[in-house]
């Protein structure tokens, strides 16, 4: 049997193929440093996809290389050539390579649990290296060589040394406080009991801890607007703190308090700024360099790894190049000017990122003293990262939506959609507030113009419809018409297409993610939601004096503010009552109450059209309560690992409700060939509020089936009662079941998803925080001190 591989294909190869490996790892490195910063702007799957590649083949690459390297220096040990020193002086490249950007050191949070699996491919790939360098001895490129194995040891180093730094148990070891054995209580007890066998009136009186005063001040609000630095200085000292919420870690009530009142005066723009600066040190702490670069440490690494660049290209400069291939020597300089310019992107990075902002300059005592020359310019620098907001033309003189720069964001600014009832009738939702991204266009138009989804569509369609759509397009035609025959064969052959399609998407695992991009829709964060967010948290607040209470209110999911709601309306002399609402909220399961609220505020939103709707105020909270509902919706479908400790039985629902949704539009004929896209969920959700719900469903179906859709229509129908009051109503019960959801989710699943371009559950799980609400503050009693009295 003959080679398999032609023999001159071969030849190229064996020739070539530690070349083109350097050249991929070189440019796999270039990807990673200018695209992997990207990652915490953007939830683009395609773009994370590009990242996870880039950063999986870099280590491919750079170990095989390295091999490869290593098994031709041994081949030709006994020839001298002067190739044999170039390839040594490669394979300190390849430990540079393998150190990776400053921009990126994980994936994912399990990344950085490998961190001893790293330090043994460390040494391993050491040794490798020095014994490719031993081999090529004599080597007259020896001293250049040596001083890049310096610096490609030291980066190797930084990049285990931050992913042991970001281990969960080493980043909880970090946030520990010495040991405190408190005050002496043997020793106390022994005086007391001495005290009282002399017969001397005595006793132990608790004193406030003098010192409990002095430590931790709360920060005095300026009294004008925060300017940009000092939203990074409050930002980064709640950083560390708070970033303790990602280990579970638990705060004193001096803490609580001290974040409560900040937060309590700030602005809901001034509060969205500082929490979009933590989450970004977050991120930038458990998936970056940053911790160990930002200090004296780091920085001198850094200074010592660029001048090892720099140093090497000096000294290869000096040799005689003639004396190597031409190709060889192109290459060298390459990897030399390429990596010196990549340490030099980095470096620039380094200086105006947020961490150095805000180590460089301490808040101020006085927070009333003027700025300084320093400060103007730091001020101007991060004055290209601050809030940018762009009027909108949903409605009247339309919302204001976040509008910055993508390459000065700090987390994606998108609120996701996903719709139930959108998604049985094969329809992305629609954009409440649209905008013209170069990228998003892009990807819009190949999809239509490859039709992938008249494709993919025709997976879910039964063969039963597919002659259906036979039969209406050919009743005019003789039953054995060529035209009857061939459009039976052309839908066949479309029908038969699609559930390859959906069979071999089904089979690697990647369905979920195909729907994910289909039916999602991403729509701009308004100030006026962010508003509505924080000024119903911080109203909560003020309820929560004790630990019991916050944490009572930070496990209400709807029925806190129909309660309050309710009271109110008594007060008022209003007869609405919420009992009968407030059933939809404690009596079912949390993905259940979700499914349940989301298809009723569905309902309610297509039955009442812009044009019936001519209040303002009425309008911004029928968009809230869309905006949240399909929010809510995505995060439980498709974010499952987020929502995973409240999320129960939610696909089983989900799927059992869709079922019963197809069933009942195709009962009804409601489908695209009969309705035009904008009027189509519109009419199915007219014909769901149409059938007669007074048997409850439940009743008639028992409990065999999880779907809960005529369970929804009779919660829009007690919703319809609230009048006027209905859609401000369900905007703040949507509020709540937000915020029950930011509380009770993995805090370690916050973390990861902001390395995905983050969610506005993420801010909502901080802000939630710096107000006092949770079971995170677990400490009941203040600092105090014991003292022995004798009565004289």
């Amino acid at each position: 049997m003959g080679e398999m591989i032609p023999p001159p294909v071969k030849k190229i190869w064996d020739k070539w193929n530690i070349r083109a490996v350097i050249i991929l790892s070189l440019f796999l490195q270039t990807i990673l440093i200018f695209f992997a910063p990207s990652r915490k702007r953007t939830a683009k799957k395609l773009f994370l996809v590009l990242i996870w590649s880039a950063y999986l083949l870099a280590d491919w690459a750079a170990d095989y290389a390295v091999g490869q390297i290593s098994d031709s220096q041994e081949e030709a040990a006994d020839e001298h050539s002067k190739n044999r020193e170039l390839l040594a002086f490669w394979s300190p490249f390849l430990l540079l390579h393998l150190g990776g950007p400053d921009a990126i050191t994980a994936l994912a949070l399990e990344d950085n649990e490998l961190w001893n699996r790293h330090l043994f491919s460390l040494v391993c790939q050491a040794i490798a290296t020095v014994y490719v360098i031993l081999l090529s001895t004599p080597n007259r490129l020896l001293t250049p060589t040596v001083i890049m194995l310096v610096g490609g040891v030291i980066k190797y180093v930084e990049r285990t040394a931050a992913l042991f730094s970001a281990s969960l148990d080493k980043f909880k070891d970090s946030m520990l406080q010495k040991p405190d054995p408190g005050a002496n209580y043997a020793k106390l007890m022994e005086e007391y009991d001495a005290k009282t066998e002399m017969n001397m009136p005595t006793e132990v009186i608790v004193m406030e801890d003098p010192e409990k005063g002095r430590e931790g001040n709360t920060p005095v609000m300026p009294r004008n607007e925060l300017t940009n630095l000092q939203v990074v200085q409050y930002a980064y000292k709640y950083f560390k703190t708070f970033k303790g919420l990602i280990v579970d870690l638990i705060f004193t009530n001096k803490q609580r308090d001290e974040s409560r009142k900040f937060f309590d005066l700030l602005t809901p723009e001034e509060a969205l700024r500082i929490i979009e600066v933590e989450l970004s040190l977050i991120y930038e702490s458990l998936f970056t360099k940053a911790e160990i670069l930002h200090n004296w440490t780091g920085v001198g690494f850094r200074f010592i790894a660029l001048g090892c660049l720099v140093a090497s290209l000096c000294l290869f400069r000096m040799k005689n190049e003639d004396q190597y291939e031409g190709f060889d020597v192109a290459l060298t300089y390459a990897l030399l000017i390429c990596g010196i310019a990549l340490d030099s992107i980095a470096l620039l990075m380094f200086c105006v990122s947020d961490w150095t902002f805000a180590r460089l300059r301490d808040l101020k005592e006085d927070v009333d003293e003027g700025d300084t020359c320093a400060d103007r310019v730091l001020n101007w620098v991060l004055g290209f990262r601050a809030l940018r907001w762009k009027r909108s033309k949903c409605f009247q003189d339309g919302h204001e939506v976040l509008d910055r720069n993508f390459l000065f964001r700090r987390w994606s600014e998108y609120v996701h959609a996903y719709n139930l009832i959108g998604y049985c009738l094969k329809i992305r939702p629609k954009r409440i507030h649209p905008t013209k991204g170069m990228i998003h266009s892009f990807f819009q138009k190949i999809i239509h113009v490859l039709s992938i989804d008249a494709v993919i569509d025709n997976a879910t369609r039964g063969t039963t419809q597919c002659f259906r759509e036979i039969e209406q397009g050919t009743r005019q035609f003789h039953k054995w018409n060529p035209v009857r025959l061939f459009l039976f064969l052309w839908f066949s052959l479309q029908h038969l297409l699609g559930r390859m399609i959906d069979e071999v998407l089904d089979f690697f695992g990647t369905k979920d993610l195909v729907e994910e991009i289909r039916f999602t829709t991403s729509d701009r964060l308004t100030r006026e939601l962010w508003e509505l967010i924080f000024t119903q948290v911080q109203h909560k607040h003020r309820f929560a004096e004790d630990q019991e209470s916050a944490k009572g209110i930070s496990s209400a999911r709807g029925d806190w503010t129909l309660v309050e709601t309710s009271s109110k309306n008594r007060k008022g002399g209003s007869e609405s009552d919420h009992a009968k609402l407030l059933r939809y909220v404690t009596d079912k399961d949390y993905d259940q109450s979700i499914l349940m609220w989301h298809i009723a505020t569905e309902l309610l939103y297509q039955s009442q059209t812009d044009a019936k709707i001519t209040d303002k105020q009425k309008h911004t909270n029928r968009e809230f309560c869309k905006t949240l509902s399909d929010y809510m919706m995505y995060l439980l479908i498709m974010q499952p690992t987020l929502m995973s400790a409240v999320s129960g039985i939610a696909k089983i629902r989900f799927r059992d409700t869709c079922a019963e949704a197809n069933e009942f539009f195709q009962r009804r004929h409601i489908d695209r060939r009969r309705y035009e896209r904008d009027n189509l969920v519109r009419e199915a959700s007219e014909a769901i509020l149409k059938v007669n719900t007074d048997v409850e469903p439940m009743d008639v179906k028992g409990d065999r089936s999880k779907s809960v859709l005529f369970d929804a229509s009779v919660l829009a129908k007690e919703l319809e009662k609230e009048g006027e009051n209905m859609w401000e109503v369900v905007s703040k019960v949507w509020v709540e079941i937000l915020c029950y959801a930011a509380t009770h989710c993995d805090s370690k699943e916050h973390a990861s998803q902001l390395s995905k371009g983050g969610e506005l559950i993420n801010f909502v799980w901080l802000l939630m925080a710096h107000f006092g609400l949770g079971d995170q503050f677990q400490i009941n009693r203040d600092d105090a001190r014991a003292k022995l009295i004798v009565a004289k």
